[in-house]
Protein backbone atom coordinates (compact mmCIF):
# COMPACT_ATOMS: atom_id res chain seq x y z
CA UNK A 1 0.00 0.00 0.00
CA UNK A 2 1.78 3.16 -1.13
CA UNK A 3 2.61 5.45 1.97
CA UNK A 4 0.36 9.03 2.05
CA UNK A 5 2.93 10.84 3.18
CA UNK A 6 4.50 13.89 1.17
CA UNK A 7 8.45 14.06 0.77
CA UNK A 8 9.24 17.78 1.95
CA UNK A 9 11.71 19.35 -1.28
CA UNK A 10 14.04 22.21 -1.26
CA UNK A 11 12.64 24.63 -3.54
CA UNK A 12 14.38 26.08 -6.45
CA UNK A 13 15.95 29.17 -4.38
CA UNK A 14 17.14 27.68 -1.43
CA UNK A 15 18.73 24.72 -4.05
CA UNK A 16 20.38 27.89 -5.61
CA UNK A 17 21.78 28.99 -2.68
CA UNK A 18 23.17 25.63 -1.34
CA UNK A 19 24.48 25.19 -4.75
CA UNK A 20 26.58 28.63 -4.81
CA UNK A 21 27.27 27.84 -1.28
CA UNK A 22 29.29 24.86 -2.20
CA UNK A 23 32.14 27.00 -3.67
CA UNK A 24 32.53 29.01 -0.63
CA UNK A 25 30.61 32.04 1.63
CA UNK A 26 28.08 34.20 -0.75
CA UNK A 27 26.99 37.86 -0.02
CA UNK A 28 23.46 39.05 -0.35
CA UNK A 29 21.94 42.68 -0.50
CA UNK A 30 19.46 43.94 1.56
CA UNK A 31 17.35 46.82 0.31
CA UNK A 32 14.57 48.54 2.59
CA UNK A 33 11.51 50.16 1.02
CA UNK A 34 10.96 52.70 3.64
CA UNK A 35 14.62 54.07 2.94
CA UNK A 36 14.62 53.86 -1.30
CA UNK A 37 12.98 54.90 -4.09
CA UNK A 38 12.02 52.13 -6.81
CA UNK A 39 14.06 53.73 -9.33
CA UNK A 40 17.26 54.04 -6.95
CA UNK A 41 16.85 50.22 -5.77
CA UNK A 42 16.60 48.62 -9.21
CA UNK A 43 19.69 50.67 -10.04
CA UNK A 44 21.56 49.26 -7.19
CA UNK A 45 20.14 45.47 -7.57
CA UNK A 46 21.41 46.04 -11.07
CA UNK A 47 24.51 47.01 -10.04
CA UNK A 48 25.20 44.21 -6.93
CA UNK A 49 23.89 41.66 -9.24
CA UNK A 50 26.94 42.29 -11.99
CA UNK A 51 29.27 42.97 -8.92
CA UNK A 52 28.52 39.47 -7.78
CA UNK A 53 25.87 39.62 -5.19
CA UNK A 54 24.12 36.63 -4.66
CA UNK A 55 20.26 37.39 -3.63
CA UNK A 56 18.26 40.42 -3.32
CA UNK A 57 16.64 40.30 -0.32
CA UNK A 58 13.88 43.09 0.84
CA UNK A 59 12.39 43.76 4.17
CA UNK A 60 12.60 46.28 6.76
CA UNK A 61 11.72 47.42 10.70
CA UNK A 62 8.97 49.34 9.83
CA UNK A 63 7.46 48.15 6.58
CA UNK A 64 3.76 48.80 6.68
CA UNK A 65 2.43 48.03 3.29
CA UNK A 66 1.68 44.99 0.99
CA UNK A 67 1.06 47.34 -2.12
CA UNK A 68 4.44 48.64 -1.57
CA UNK A 69 6.25 45.62 -1.31
CA UNK A 70 4.03 44.08 -4.26
CA UNK A 71 5.03 47.03 -6.09
CA UNK A 72 8.80 47.30 -5.00
CA UNK A 73 9.74 43.91 -5.60
CA UNK A 74 7.90 42.85 -8.96
CA UNK A 75 9.60 46.38 -10.53
CA UNK A 76 12.54 45.15 -8.64
CA UNK A 77 12.34 41.29 -10.70
CA UNK A 78 11.92 43.04 -14.39
CA UNK A 79 15.33 44.61 -14.00
CA UNK A 80 17.48 41.02 -12.46
CA UNK A 81 18.03 37.63 -13.16
CA UNK A 82 19.43 36.79 -9.35
CA UNK A 83 16.58 35.68 -6.74
CA UNK A 84 14.72 38.29 -4.53
CA UNK A 85 13.57 36.82 -1.48
CA UNK A 86 11.06 38.87 0.83
CA UNK A 87 12.87 39.67 4.47
CA UNK A 88 9.58 39.94 6.55
CA UNK A 89 8.89 41.98 9.69
CA UNK A 90 5.38 41.15 9.77
CA UNK A 91 2.58 39.39 7.91
CA UNK A 92 1.68 43.09 5.40
CA UNK A 93 5.48 42.41 4.00
CA UNK A 94 4.52 39.16 2.21
CA UNK A 95 3.81 39.70 -1.80
CA UNK A 96 3.44 37.07 -4.46
CA UNK A 97 5.90 38.15 -6.77
CA UNK A 98 8.75 37.28 -4.51
CA UNK A 99 11.29 34.01 -5.48
CA UNK A 100 11.08 32.90 -1.91
CA UNK A 101 10.69 34.30 1.61
CA UNK A 102 12.73 33.71 4.36
CA UNK A 103 10.31 32.00 6.80
CA UNK A 104 11.96 33.18 10.29
CA UNK A 105 11.38 33.00 13.67
CA UNK A 106 12.71 35.88 15.99
CA UNK A 107 14.24 33.48 18.52
CA UNK A 108 15.22 35.40 21.25
CA UNK A 109 11.88 37.77 21.34
CA UNK A 110 9.31 37.80 24.90
CA UNK A 111 6.76 38.50 22.28
CA UNK A 112 5.46 34.97 21.20
CA UNK A 113 3.72 37.06 18.23
CA UNK A 114 7.47 36.97 16.77
CA UNK A 115 8.11 33.40 17.64
CA UNK A 116 4.95 32.07 16.10
CA UNK A 117 2.46 34.39 15.98
CA UNK A 118 2.97 36.01 12.64
CA UNK A 119 3.95 32.33 11.10
CA UNK A 120 0.66 31.31 11.87
CA UNK A 121 -0.91 34.17 10.34
CA UNK A 122 1.38 34.06 6.86
CA UNK A 123 1.26 30.66 6.42
CA UNK A 124 -2.17 30.45 4.32
CA UNK A 125 -1.25 33.34 2.10
CA UNK A 126 2.08 31.57 1.57
CA UNK A 127 0.38 28.33 0.45
CA UNK A 128 -1.96 30.30 -1.31
CA UNK A 129 0.17 31.73 -3.48
CA UNK A 130 3.19 28.99 -3.49
CA UNK A 131 5.89 31.35 -2.61
CA UNK A 132 8.86 29.30 -1.51
CA UNK A 133 9.70 29.29 2.28
CA UNK A 134 12.82 28.89 3.42
CA UNK A 135 13.49 28.18 7.24
CA UNK A 136 15.17 30.82 8.99
CA UNK A 137 16.33 31.24 12.64
CA UNK A 138 16.56 34.70 13.63
CA UNK A 139 18.56 35.68 16.41
CA UNK A 140 19.23 39.62 17.19
CA UNK A 141 21.66 40.71 19.41
CA UNK A 142 22.12 44.54 21.19
CA UNK A 143 18.88 46.50 22.43
CA UNK A 144 18.64 49.48 20.67
CA UNK A 145 18.39 49.12 17.17
CA UNK A 146 14.69 49.12 15.29
CA UNK A 147 14.76 44.97 14.73
CA UNK A 148 15.01 44.96 18.91
CA UNK A 149 12.71 47.33 19.72
CA UNK A 150 10.04 46.43 17.24
CA UNK A 151 10.46 42.79 18.09
CA UNK A 152 10.74 42.77 21.61
CA UNK A 153 14.30 41.17 21.64
CA UNK A 154 15.87 39.91 24.88
CA UNK A 155 19.48 40.84 24.13
CA UNK A 156 22.33 38.52 23.91
CA UNK A 157 25.28 39.64 25.43
CA UNK A 158 28.51 38.90 23.61
CA UNK A 159 31.12 38.19 25.93
CA UNK A 160 28.90 34.99 26.17
CA UNK A 161 28.94 33.04 23.27
CA UNK A 162 27.63 29.49 24.71
CA UNK A 163 24.05 31.43 25.17
CA UNK A 164 23.83 32.20 21.21
CA UNK A 165 25.43 28.41 20.35
CA UNK A 166 22.28 27.23 22.86
CA UNK A 167 20.08 29.29 20.66
CA UNK A 168 21.63 27.86 17.00
CA UNK A 169 21.95 24.53 18.14
CA UNK A 170 18.00 24.59 18.88
CA UNK A 171 17.15 26.12 16.10
CA UNK A 172 18.89 23.18 14.18
CA UNK A 173 17.53 20.67 16.45
CA UNK A 174 13.85 21.71 15.45
CA UNK A 175 14.44 21.93 11.89
CA UNK A 176 15.39 25.38 10.55
CA UNK A 177 17.83 25.27 7.75
CA UNK A 178 19.33 29.05 7.95
CA UNK A 179 20.02 30.76 11.36
CA UNK A 180 20.79 34.44 10.81
CA UNK A 181 22.93 36.38 13.56
CA UNK A 182 21.84 39.55 13.65
CA UNK A 183 23.44 42.96 14.73
CA UNK A 184 20.52 45.35 13.81
CA UNK A 185 20.06 47.79 10.87
CA UNK A 186 22.47 50.88 11.47
CA UNK A 187 24.39 48.89 14.52
CA UNK A 188 27.32 50.29 15.54
CA UNK A 189 29.86 46.98 15.41
CA UNK A 190 29.29 44.12 13.71
CA UNK A 191 28.86 40.58 15.48
CA UNK A 192 32.13 39.80 17.51
CA UNK A 193 34.29 36.90 15.25
CA UNK A 194 34.63 35.25 18.63
CA UNK A 195 30.62 34.85 18.28
CA UNK A 196 30.25 33.51 15.10
CA UNK A 197 33.50 31.29 15.15
CA UNK A 198 31.63 29.28 18.33
CA UNK A 199 28.44 29.36 16.67
CA UNK A 200 29.60 28.13 13.43
CA UNK A 201 31.36 25.30 14.94
CA UNK A 202 28.62 24.20 16.81
CA UNK A 203 26.04 23.87 13.86
CA UNK A 204 25.85 22.24 10.51
CA UNK A 205 23.47 24.54 8.62
CA UNK A 206 24.61 27.85 6.93
CA UNK A 207 25.22 30.45 9.17
CA UNK A 208 24.27 34.19 7.81
CA UNK A 209 25.65 37.37 9.43
CA UNK A 210 24.10 41.11 9.22
CA UNK A 211 24.05 43.91 10.55
CA UNK A 212 27.32 46.79 11.42
CA UNK A 213 29.59 45.37 8.62
CA UNK A 214 30.66 48.13 6.64
CA UNK A 215 34.10 47.77 5.76
CA UNK A 216 36.24 45.23 3.82
CA UNK A 217 37.97 44.45 7.46
CA UNK A 218 34.53 43.39 8.99
CA UNK A 219 33.90 41.56 6.02
CA UNK A 220 37.40 39.71 6.53
CA UNK A 221 36.84 39.16 10.43
CA UNK A 222 33.39 37.93 9.30
CA UNK A 223 34.13 35.34 6.78
CA UNK A 224 37.40 33.87 8.41
CA UNK A 225 35.33 33.38 11.51
CA UNK A 226 33.33 31.03 9.66
CA UNK A 227 29.62 32.57 8.04
CA UNK A 228 28.50 31.82 5.18
CA UNK A 229 26.33 34.30 4.26
CA UNK A 230 27.05 38.50 4.84
CA UNK A 231 24.27 40.61 4.42
CA UNK A 232 24.95 44.23 4.03
CA UNK A 233 22.03 46.84 3.89
CA UNK A 234 22.64 50.26 4.80
CA UNK A 235 26.10 50.78 3.31
CA UNK A 236 24.16 50.02 0.17
CA UNK A 237 21.88 53.30 0.48
CA UNK A 238 24.81 55.03 1.52
CA UNK A 239 27.78 54.04 -0.20
CA UNK A 240 27.10 52.07 -3.12
CA UNK A 241 31.17 51.67 -4.37
CA UNK A 242 32.22 50.77 -1.04
CA UNK A 243 29.51 47.89 -1.17
CA UNK A 244 31.22 47.27 -4.37
CA UNK A 245 34.36 46.48 -2.62
CA UNK A 246 32.79 44.09 0.14
CA UNK A 247 31.07 42.38 -2.45
CA UNK A 248 34.88 41.51 -4.39
CA UNK A 249 36.34 40.50 -0.73
CA UNK A 250 33.18 38.25 -0.29
CA UNK A 251 33.90 36.58 -4.05
CA UNK A 252 37.84 36.38 -2.71
CA UNK A 253 37.06 33.78 -0.34
CA UNK A 254 35.05 31.39 -3.04
CA UNK A 255 36.57 28.92 -5.08
CA UNK A 256 35.74 29.67 -8.32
Amino acid sequence: MPSSVKTLRVGKTESYLLERLEKGPIHMTLLDPQNMVIEEAVEVAKKVESCGSSAIMVGGSTIASQNEMDEFIATLKKSISIPVIIFPNNVQALTKHADAVWYMSLLNSVEWYYIIGAQMQAAPFIKKYQIEAIPLAYIVFRGDTAVSAIGRVLPIPTNHPEVVVAYALAAQFLGFRFVYLEAGSGAAEPIPPNVIKTVKSSINIPLIVGGGIRTVEHVRQTLESGADIIVTGTIAEEDPEKLEKIIATVKSFRRE
